[in-house]
């Protein structure tokens, strides 16, 4: 009985990255945190594909890939690396890094696929990378985020100078929104502080966004830190089960009573020049918030005491396009070479 796909086993063992790469993306989109652990098994799966392609190429076995080890050296000593030096440079997340480097190992050339009569990935390239394809095609689809953000803003009347950026927001979202506040009480900004660091603060001091907004006066005043501060986490949203967003940011009125019960005892040594007490957070956490600065936060808790609806930045969770990218090279194949044959560029 024939199959509906024809491929060798190595590239049928290939295609487990699609289902982790869309587990992963969904994180990525969720949370904005992937566990390591979710690269391991990919990794493994690389290093013995790689051995098992290696042994093909050098004893020369039927089904050997073509110019193995010139492909294998490209995939491994350019994409690699290009990818640990995005890395370094920011342009990439820790996360990002390592699935592009599992990728790298794991798709030195081309699978190649026969569904249906049909010979896949369709588009080739003239090299023959396919890391190198999963890479740009990811870049490509990347590149359409921006562009998607500034359209939507423009059909909802959405006008102003982070448009192209950002979104806007209301304020009761904000503990499950991800990414980078785009105003300070001066006007916009590129560089606020991160909403991560946000809910890192309010879960160290206890209370929930709501209950500043209520209590902004009195919450400004460091004396009424907690005596006792809970653990800030990373800042992360929690995922439920069911897939649903948790932001554990909130806490009960009860609990906000008895955290200001707990912080009369600290009014004396409080200092007063610190609002909202940034300073002595971001002193007491025993690791970084992101790059915040004492400055960064109180501007946006100051936007957020106040604002019912505020621009952010939601940045992009790059292992989405990865995936995607990864889907259509593995079916289409080469964005970017393709889009050259049509400009008879190739």
């Amino acid at each position: 009985m024939a199959t509906p796909i024809d491929a060798s086993i190595p590239d049928l063992l290939r295609l487990l990255v699609v289902p982790v790469f869309g587990w992963a993306a969904f994180r990525d989109v969720k949370t904005r945190r992937i566990p390591n652990w979710t690269w391991y098994p990919l990794a493994a799966l690389a290093v013995v594909l790689l051995a098992w392609d290696t042994w093909q190429a050098w004893t020369g076995a039927p089904g050997a890939p073509e110019f193995f080890w010139i492909r294998a050296a490209v995939s491994l000593g350019f994409v690699a690396p290009l990818v640990v030096a995005f890395w370094w440079f920011r342009a990439f997340g820790g996360a990002d890094a390592k699935a592009f480097l599992v990728v790298a190992a794991l798709f030195p050339t081309f699978p190649t696929y026969e569904v249906l009569s049909w010979h896949l990935p369709h588009q080739q390239t003239a090299l023959g990378v396919f890391s190198l394809t999963i890479l740009t095609n990811t870049v490509l689809l990347g590149a359409l985020y921006p562009l998607s953000v500034l359209v939507r803003n423009a059909a909802t009347g959405r006008f102003s100078s982070v448009m192209f950026v950002g979104k806007p927001v209301r304020w009761d979202a904000i503990p499950t929104e991800h990414g980078r506040l785009l105003e300070t009480p001066d006007g916009t900004t590129r560089n606020g502080v991160d909403l991560d660091a946000i809910r890192m603060y309010l879960r160290w001091r206890g209370v929930a966004l709501a209950d500043l907004r209520e209590r902004t006066d009195r919450l400004r005043d460091p004396a009424t830190l907690p005596a006792e501060p809970n653990p800030p986490t990373d800042g992360a949203v929690e995922v439920r089960a069911d897939g649903g967003e948790v932001a554990a940011d909130a806490a009960t009125s009860s609990e906000v009573a008895a955290s200001e019960a707990d912080s009369r005892g600290t009014s004396e040594s409080a200092p007063e020049d610190d609002p909202w007490g940034a300073a002595a957070f971001l002193e007491d956490i025993d690791h970084g918030a992101y790059g915040t600065t004492p400055e960064k936060l109180r501007d946006g808790l100051d936007v957020l005491a106040t604002e019912d609806e505020v621009w952010v930045s939601p940045g992009i969770p790059f292992v989405v396009p990865l995936f995607v990218g990864t889907a259509v090279a593995l079916t289409y194949g080469d964005l970017l070479f393709g889009a050259m044959e049509l400009a008879g560029l190739v």
